[in-house]
């Protein structure tokens, strides 16, 4: 079985929704949920970005169903202020930290960490925060979490804030909606640079995208994105996009969403994994094979059903086997690439 360390998860949001700090126990037992302890044992997750999210007031099941249309063009959720957004974020790190004491995950500040944890046999945990509204103006708190472990942010999700402008739920679409960073972005990105703090371009918008691209000193990410030109959808990255992460040595996780990863743009379960593949052969096509790596968006998306679970990821590697990947190349996709631009993001020497 191979070691997975995957780009994105949403499962501090579920705990959050189901019970909180009293549901951790639930994620060493086994939950209903795309991602525990158990299923994370027996799929070979060895650990990856978790999300700390602010939730919107949507109907979950009015938007599926609008992504379910042959076109669609979701309204954005309106900006979240910071102290309502910063409350939900200090209870989904609480509740990580319950996960580590419980002896489940290892909260990650270095590449060693990822190591120490796999060798422990520890979830490893990079605290991960998506759409900056729990951030102030003045960074203030982008400091006090960083201090707590915050090591990879996104300055927006799908919604605006003061540091910038997400993209729309919108198909066909592509990502040029929008300006770009505002001041206080721009003033974040250097920060992040500073600080070690990877920046997260999925969901930011095509000039935001340029605007890090031409401030960063570090390498270009998007955790869990895929290819336009495979897929014409706003969350998707152009080829002119991928050039520019490849110039920078950066990488893509694939988003394992079926809407993103689909021709017609469709949030739809009975999606093959063979389609997974035509999305990773034009990156690598374009990235190289050291620049790919998989963020599929566990318990934050519908995902192909042949993958419904962290222990459905043997599927996925099989069938890359099948497709004609080699183990070299199926290694780094799973994991080696992640710890790569990671260990170069946060300035230790790669292992």
């Amino acid at each position: 079985m191979r070691c997975v360390f995957d780009g994105h998860n949403d499962v501090l949001l579920r705990l959050l929704q189901s019970g909180g700090r009293t549901a951790c126990e639930s994620f060493l037992t086994g939950r209903d949920d795309a991602l525990d302890l158990p299923k994370a044992q027996k799929g070979g997750f060895a650990g990856g970005f978790f999300a700390h999210f602010v939730p919107s007031a949507t109907d979950l099941d009015d938007k599926l169903s609008a992504m379910s249309a042959p076109q669609y063009d979701l309204e954005l959720p309106d900006p979240i202020d910071w102290e309502d957004a910063v409350a939900v974020v200090m209870e989904q790190a609480a509740i990580l930290l319950d996960l580590e004491r419980l002896g489940a995950v290892k909260i990650v500040r270095s590449v060693a960490d990822i190591h120490t944890a796999m060798e422990q046999g520890k979830i490893a945990a990079i605290f991960h925060i998506e759409g900056a509204e729990a951030i102030d103006a003045d960074l203030h708190s982008l400091d006090l979490f960083h201090a707590a472990g915050l090591r990879s942010l996104g300055p927006v999700w799908s919604r605006p804030t003061i540091f910038g402008e997400g993209v729309p739920f919108r198909f066909p679409s592509n990502g040029d909606i929008g300006a770009g960073l505002t001041g206080h972005g721009k003033r974040l990105i250097r920060r992040c640079n500073a600080l070690g703090i990877l920046v997260d371009l999925s969901h930011l918008n095509e000039a935001g995208f340029w605007d890090v691209a031409r401030l960063s000193d570090a390498p270009l990410v998007a955790t869990h994105s895929n290819a336009y030109a495979v897929t014409p959808h706003s969350r998707n990255l152009t080829d002119d996009q991928l050039r520019a992460i490849a110039d920078s040595d950066g990488m893509v996780g694939l988003n394992f969403a079926t809407a993103f990863l689909r021709d017609d743009g469709k949030m739809d379960a009975a999606t093959p994994i063979s389609q997974m593949l035509v999305h990773l052969d034009h990156m690598i096509e374009i990235l190289g094979e050291d620049r790919v790596g998989l963020g599929s968006d566990y318990d934050g998306a519908m995902v192909p059903e042949a993958l419904t679970t962290v222990a459905d990821l043997p599927h996925l590697t099989e069938a890359m086997t099948a497709h004609g990947y080699d183990a070299a190349l199926i290694d780094k996709i799973c994991h080696k690439n992640w710890l790569r631009v990671l260990a170069k993001t946060w300035g230790e020497p790669a292992r």
